[in-house]
């Protein structure tokens, strides 16, 4: 994902030279096409991620658009303030594209788990909020983001993700996108884990229970249309997030719900306070969660 992320951020970058991309000395072997093609257009500050939104803030006033790269924790938690009220607060051009989202970089420690930043993102003023699941949303999200030449935060995997949609699915950030239909439960999924909701309709499906699916990479805006539909049309809703479910995806759906006087049988599957302090690869992570056909079907 974070690949075909910057190489069509590149091509874009080529077509509007005012484009600068900066990184607090993370990115290689992924932003070196960036850089050895477009060297007048690209910096490494160097392991100040506070003085790198101060600099991308500084670039946008003088008429860039600025993008900026670093592990998910570190571009977001390190340097909020500086988010806040440089880039946001003022409404300025300013992407931040945030690598390995939720535990991609589960093996090194809580230090680089990326679990509080889309809701933590989401609070801030002006700003645009995506969650890719696959390299098609990813290309086509960075390319609405960068048009939209205001505050934005793109969060990716790591590396390796399977393509989950057709090369020419209709992908925007505030749009739901259905890949399955089914009458009893809607699991509403943002990011990568999106496959995993896939295979666990599958696995509700062999026990004769039909279950909805649906990629919602839009964290703010969100399809508000789509949760009252997936409300209305099912008899329980599950939301699927790589993230903290306290103030995440999950607790946004809720509101929706909530403001449209919905009350389906409701769950959220994510990280939880019982994964705190636990250490292991981005699979094993995710599998101490639980199994998302389990939590469905104890919704019905």
């Amino acid at each position: 994902m974070r690949t075909e992320t910057i190489e069509a951020l590149t091509q874009y970058a080529r077509a509007h030279p005012d484009v600068m991309l900066l990184t607090a000395d993370l990115g290689y072997s992924v932003l070196e096409q960036f850089a050895d093609a477009l060297p007048g257009q690209y910096a490494n500050v160097g392991v100040c991620e506070q003085a790198m939104v101060g600099i991308a803030a500084g670039l946008a006033l003088s008429g860039r658009q600025v993008v900026v790269y670093s592990i998910a924790n570190f571009p977001t938690l390190r340097c909020l303030e500086q988010l806040r009220n440089d880039v946001c607060y003022h409404d300025l051009p300013v992407m931040v594209i945030a690598v390995g989202g939720g535990f991609a970089y589960g093996a090194q420690g809580y230090t680089h788990h990326g679990v509080e930043d889309l809701g933590i993102m989401a609070m801030l003023p002006n700003i645009a909020v995506a969650c890719p699941a696959d390299p098609v949303e990813a290309v086509a999200l960075l390319g609405e983001l960068m048009r939209r030449r205001r505050p934005a935060y793109l969060r990716l995997g790591r590396a390796g993700e399977p393509v989950l949609h057709a090369p020419d699915a209709e992908i925007a950030i505030g749009q739901a996108v259905w890949l399955r239909r089914g009458a009893d439960v809607a699991l509403l999924a943002t990011g990568p884990v999106l496959g995993r909701a896939l295979a666990a309709a599958d696995a509700l499906a062999a026990r004769g229970i039909g279950a909805s699916v649906a990629s919602m990479p839009g964290i703010r805006p969100m399809d508000a249309a789509a949760i009252c539909e997936a409300a209305r049309t099912h008899r329980a809703v599950l939301t699927i997030e790589e993230h903290n479910v306290d103030g995440g995806f999950g607790s946004r759906v809720a509101d929706v719900l909530i403001a449209n006087r919905l009350a389906p049988a409701f769950g959220k599957w994510g990280v939880t306070e019982a994964l705190r302090g636990q250490v292991g690869s981005q699979g094993w992570m995710l599998d101490r969660i639980g199994d998302i056909a389990e939590q469905a079907a104890g919704l019905l």
